[in-house]
């Protein structure tokens, strides 16, 4: 593998998920970006929220993106706002081809329906909450992305897509 697969997108559009089949497809080690901070940090990102602030995880978003930039052979999910800095997305593209998973904000909200670990859907107006962030992040997402995948199909079909346009590099 000649760099590192990264991606990106809003939350729920399938980055863990599909970042592991992935990683298990390609034979590479895997790394979600939160999951990464939070064992760094031995917190929740909702509880560093809570304690410290968002600024201070983007802090440690940013950290971590530079320290993973330099490794090689890794499938990287990011978090739904890693890439809205441009810091992030220079690091992470030293050394990786960034692959957007596109979903609508109905999917987002259909996938994520129960979920109560997103700090930033803790609120009442969920719906219009999705629908605002994700128009607003979209632009950045699709600035910061090489490939925008439709991640509106079943992980398999878009594990085999995003392969097909890694292999032809």
């Amino acid at each position: 593998m000649k760099k590192n697969i990264i991606l990106c997108g809003f939350m729920g559009s399938g980055k863990s998920t599909i970042g592991k089949q992935l990683s298990e497809k390609l034979g590479t080690g895997f790394i979600d970006t939160d999951i990464y901070i939070e064992q760094k940090e031995g917190m929740t990102i909702s509880k560093m929220f809570e304690k410290y602030g968002e600024s201070y995880f983007r802090q440690k978003e940013k950290e971590v993106c530079e320290e993973l930039s330099n490794l090689q052979r890794m499938v990287i999910s990011t978090g739904g706002g890693t890439l809205l800095s441009d810091d992030n997305m220079k690091a992470l593209k030293k050394n990786g081809v960034i692959f957007l998973l596109n979903v609508s904000s109905r999917t987002v909200l259909t996938r994520l329906k129960n979920d109560t670990t997103r700090p930033l859907l803790q609120r009442e107006d969920k719906e219009k909450a999705v629908k605002m962030m994700l128009s607003s992040r979209t632009p950045l997402y699709n600035r910061a992305a090489d490939y925008v995948i439709d991640a509106e199909e079943s992980p398999r079909k878009i594990c085999l897509k995003i392969i097909s346009i890694y292999n032809s590099l």
